[in-house]
């Protein structure tokens, strides 16, 4: 039996990536702060023999016997990490250093949640992982951009200088039940926005694109990257390559919402990226993934979980 650790286990994605650890067996220990994570997402996970829930943030030391590592403890929506942008950079940097060297001490091998937003307002189109990325460094996006590029500096030196085995995967946005409805992401914004009647809130000419992974595809692509070859550390491009402008989704969204919300447009916000797309080819290649489930199957679930959260 694995035992497996993962930081920010109680958010969105981690709650997830717990879910399906537990189903295969994994001895899971859950960690998390609470400042974006919410004890509602695993509280079906509590009366699990094998589940440990613990408050901890990793910006302090953490101590614990285990084989792997799954580092995702850092808020990723701009609402978020913007409240408090030196805690961002340093849950990113201070717990990069931590969780490696809790990796380092029990030769653990560990995974870090980097982001598509190491690549800034990307210049390269589809982004490929070879891309260096065009990030201001001193943007109100910074602390997260800046952070997310920092650790994974410092991954790929204790990989180096310490033999830390490592994996990294850059993921693009992801999207399904259990997103915070007040996150300002976009699926979330559109669907809520839509459900209660608002209009809604398009930033910029609404021709900006994006590509949208459904968050089992993303676990799946996590878990294989884990159990992936000694020796492929990546990083590794984890997200949906089919691409769609700010317009379509929202016309997606009112069509399966059969909402009679208005569009309304707003300026775009400072160093928001333009175009996003993953190039998954390594992901295949390394990975036998690809993302199996359309967008369409994959907004009718989170529609519906919506529909409970802000409809009661």
């Amino acid at each position: 039996m694995n035992r497996v650790l993962v930081t920010g286990g109680a958010g969105f994605l981690g709650s997830h990536l717990c879910d399906r650890l537990i189903a295969d067996g994994a001895d899971l220990l859950c960690v998390d702060n609470f400042f974006t994570g919410s004890k509602r997402n695993i509280a079906h996970l509590l009366n699990q023999p094998y589940f440990e829930l613990m408050r901890h943030d990793v910006t302090f030391p953490l101590y614990a016997e285990v084989d792997q590592i799954f580092n995702l403890a850092c808020p990723a929506s701009p609402v978020h990490y913007q409240f408090d942008p030196v805690q961002t950079t340093k849950t990113s940097v201070h717990g990069a250093i931590n969780m490696l060297g809790l990796a380092k001490r029990v030769k653990a091998r560990i995974l870090q949640s980097s982001t598509s937003e190491v690549y800034g307002d990307p210049e390269v189109h589809p982004q490929t992982e070879a891309y260096w990325g065009k990030v201001n460094p001193i943007g109100i996006r910074s602390c997260y951009d800046e952070g997310k590029r920092c650790a994974e500096t410092l991954f790929f030196d204790y990989h180096r200088q310490h033999q830390v085995d490592i994996k990294v995967v850059r993921i693009f946005n992801t999207y399904g039940p259990r997103m915070h409805p007040n996150d300002g992401r976009v699926v979330s914004n559109f669907i809520v926005q839509a459900l209660l009647g608002q209009d809604i809130t398009i930033y910029g000419d609404g021709q900006q694109t994006r590509s949208f992974c459904y968050v089992d595809d993303l676990v799946e692509a996590m878990m294989r990257m884990m159990a992936s070859r000694d020796g492929f550390t990546g990083p590794v491009n984890i997200g949906n390559p089919v691409e769609m402008t700010m317009l379509e989704l929202a016309e997606n969204v009112l069509r399966l919402t059969g909402s009679s919300a208005k569009l309304i447009f707003k300026p775009l916000p400072q160093d928001d990226p333009k175009q996003r797309q993953p190039d998954i080819a390594l992901a295949k290649k390394e990975l036998s993934w690809e993302p199996k489930i359309s967008l369409a199957d994959g907004l009718k679930e989170t529609i519906a979980y919506f529909r409970t959260v802000v409809q009661g």
